[in-house]
Order: C-alpha cells, then structure tokens, then sequence
C-alpha cells in the first residue's frame, strides 16, 4: 500500500511549553497528571470502601502513599531498565544511570520498586501488606495510560511494521507504516484494566483477589500489546519468539493466577 494510504504521526514536539529557562516535557506532564489521578481515585475509591464498613485510608495517609509509590516508580522503573534491559552498558557508564531525563524506564522495575515502597508503608501503617496493594491496585491503570500516552506523543516505543489499515507511520523513526503500539498499551493496561479492576474492587472481596486480578489483567494486557510492538533494538526477541516484556509479563499472570486461587481458597 502506498503511504498516503496510512495514518501519519502528528509530530509533536516533546516539550509542551517553556518557562523561562524551564522546559517542561508532556512526558513529565504524563506523570504529573498519573500522579494527580492517583490521589483523586484515592479518596473516591476510600469513600467508597468506607461507606461499605472496610477500614480504608483517609486523605492525608493517601498523600503519604503517593509519595512513597513516586519514589518506588522512579528509582525501581530506572534500575529496572538499567538491570532488565541494558546491564552490560550501565556496567560501563555507570555514571548515566541517574539520568532519567535520556530515557530508560522500565514498568516491571517500577512495579518491583513500588511493591517495596508498600510494604515499608503497609509496616508504618500496621496494615497486612496485600491489604494495601489491594487499595492501591485499581488507582494505578490511569496512570500507565498517561504514561502510554507520553510514549505516543513523542513518538517513542514504536510498533512492528504492518499494513494493517490503521498501520501508523512516525517521520521520525521512519517511512515505514507501523502498528500505533503505544495506543493498544493505552487502550489495554491503561482504559479497560481500569475498568475491569474498578468493577472487580465495587464491593468486598478475599484479601488479595484485587491485587492478583491486577497481575492477571497487566500481564494479559501487556503481552498482546507486545505483538505489536517492536522489541528493543538492542535485545530483539528472546526464546519462544518472545520479547523481553512479555518474559516478564508472564510471571505476573501466573501469580495472579495463583494468588487468586488461594485467595478464594481462604474464604
């Protein structure tokens, strides 16, 4: 197909606007705005706990849990990349490991990096540790859907070619028509995990079936998206045809699978 028969990447700029000397990037927008939401679906979600008898958070304990997830996300999303992805040339240029603004993050570190900074909250507050993951777990899918939404805008984390009629060409990758991979992440882990964990934690459940339910829901969501998605240059894809991210994915699944089982198996 000739490429005026594909939808073109509207080149966007990634700083959204400048403040003096202070360039502010829609990829910092994307988190400032995933933060934002956390707290707004922290007190819906709390009023709505609270309201049905279960012991809950109240507002400036929900603040204090940002702020321990923010450090988890950004130092376990850094050194997951670091560790997952490029070991071998961190190893070498260790001094750039800092610098989050090159690029670099990886979900699953992040997700590693914020189940620690639970625990350590879930200690400070003596609540049982997937009691509090099970609070957090349907506050986080908006914010990857900002985050994915950062990667489509600065035309990042692109898709696998294709000629699927809604195929996507990014000038500033290449000429060559490509899955929009980072619209099926945003669609997928970001809106219908969302909807399906906000569903799924209306009311009461076992201790633990919301958070595995977030295992199951991110884990299936991500390795259908990374069909579509083109694997990390440097790595390609691994055993089975498989990408890094979808190694990854799987365990989650597996887990969720597991805890839900047990989950159940408790009531």
């Amino acid at each position: 197909m000739p490429a005026s028969d594909f939808l073109i990447h509207p080149t966007i700029s990634p700083i959204a606007f400048e403040l003096g000397p202070l360039a502010v990037r829609w990829y910092g927008l994307m988190y400032l705005l995933a933060f934002v939401g956390f707290m707004l679906l922290g007190r819906m979600h709390a009023r709505r706990l609270a309201a049905q008898g279960v012991p809950t958070l109240d507002t400036k304990q929900i603040d204090d849990l940002l702020f321990f997830g923010v450090l988890g996300v950004v130092l376990g999303g850094r050194l997951g990349y670091v560790l997952f992805y490029k070991p071998a040339y961190y190893f070498e240029n260790w001094h750039e490991i800092p610098a989050v603004w090159s690029g670099g993050m990886s979900f699953h570190g992040g997700f590693l990096g914020v189940l620690i900074a639970a625990a350590l909250f879930a200690r400070r507050m003596d609540w049982r540790f997937f009691q509090l993951t099970d609070f957090i777990a349907p506050l986080v899918p908006l914010g990857l859907a900002a985050g994915r939404m950062g990667n489509f805008i600065n035309a990042e984390l692109v898709g696998r070619v294709t000629d699927v009629p809604w195929a996507m060409i990014f000038p500033t990758v290449d000429a060559l028509p490509r899955h929009p991979s980072q619209l099926y992440q945003f669609a997928g882990e970001g809106l219908a995990l969302f909807a399906l964990l906000w569903w799924f934690a209306r009311k009461p459940r076992p201790m633990a079936a919301v958070s595995a339910m977030f295992l199951i829901g991110y884990g299936g969501f991500r390795f259908l998206a990374e069909f579509g998605r083109e694997p990390d240059d440097f790595l390609g894809l691994l055993a089975g045809g498989l990408s890094m991210g979808q190694w990854l994915s799987l365990p989650m699944v597996a887990a969720g699978i597991v805890m839900m089982i047990l989950a159940y198996r408790r009531t």
